[in-house]
């Protein structure tokens, strides 16, 4: 028997999962701390209130950063009933993590956390790759939901875990873009034209996703979100934590957390997190 899905929410990540989950035939509704247009819902139905958002089977998180897990989670928690299980797809705090599963675990409410990568697109397509931090039990329970989302599933621990590889992928990501940005920048200004650098180095040790989607981005001056300049600024910031926690000094993590910050500093918050280009 397929579980009851409610998704909190209902951005760029959460409605292609909605709908990813629907077509796989789950029950799925969604709720949203904001009022969304209708042409944004689409055909995903909504729940009337938290309350109501607790009746599923699970309760799928894809909310904007960890301040905001914690608040959904103060006004859901007690009407989650034992048995039920609280599933975080964004890119949140491990520690929180951590603590929200043994505090939830007392209630005997399960925790797993999966970020991903692969943005809308791959939510879209069901391909994004998902880290996971669970038991080996929970992990259990949402794997063939995960397995519809993505192509690339794997626990990778305890609860915590996932959040953690989630902040190493995103200071990859941050790092990538921001040399991206420099060689695209340099090509330019040497007279190269920056698209032949995408064709040119396609399927060299120099190629990447990065190079080809967030290149074409900053090649365009197009900026329109995928994922956002203040996402990845607070994602930086974790793993800037996480290093100061074990005294490890990663030199191009300051330098680009410092790009991230002054984009957001000057307003661009809301650009797609290519941006650094912009910068340049």
């Amino acid at each position: 028997m397929k579980l009851d899905i409610t998704i909190l929410g209902l951005g760029l990540m959460g409605r292609p999962i909605a709908r990813g989950l629907i077509d796989a035939g789950y029950r799925v509704r969604g709720w949203n701390r904001s009022a969304l247009a209708r042409d944004l819902i689409g055909n995903i139905p909504l729940c009337r209130d938290l309350r109501d958002a607790a009746d599923a089977d699970i309760c799928l998180l894809m909310l904007a950063d960890s301040d905001a897990v914690d608040a959904v989670i103060a006004e859901l928690e007690p009407h989650l009933a034992p048995g039920k299980l609280i599933l975080d797809m964004g890119s949140s705090d491990p520690i929180r993590s951590e603590l929200h599963a043994r505090r939830l675990a007392a209630k005997e409410i399960g925790w797993v956390d999966a970020p991903v990568s692969g943005g809308p697109d791959g939510a879209a397509t069901g391909t994004l790759t998902i880290m996971v931090g669970a038991t080996e039990e929970n992990f259990a329970r949402v794997k063939p939901i995960l397995e519809k989302l993505g192509s690339n599933v794997a626990r990778v621990g305890d609860p915590g875990a996932g959040h953690k590889m989630k902040v190493i992928n995103q200071l990859i990501v941050g790092i990538t873009i921001e040399a991206v940005a420099e060689a695209l920048t340099l090509a330019e200004r040497i007279g190269i034209d920056p698209r032949l650098v995408q064709q040119v180095l396609k399927g060299g040790f120099a190629d990447s996703k990065i190079l080809q989607i967030h290149g074409a981005r900053m090649i365009a001056r197009k900026y329109t979100p995928g994922g956002k300049v203040k996402t990845q600024l607070k994602d930086l910031r974790m793993a800037k934590t996480l290093a100061d926690a074990t005294a490890t000094r990663l030199p191009h993590l300051e330098e680009t957390l410092e790009i991230y910050a002054r984009l957001f500093a000057q307003g661009d918050g809301e650009l797609d997190h290519s941006a650094p280009h912009k910068l340049l």
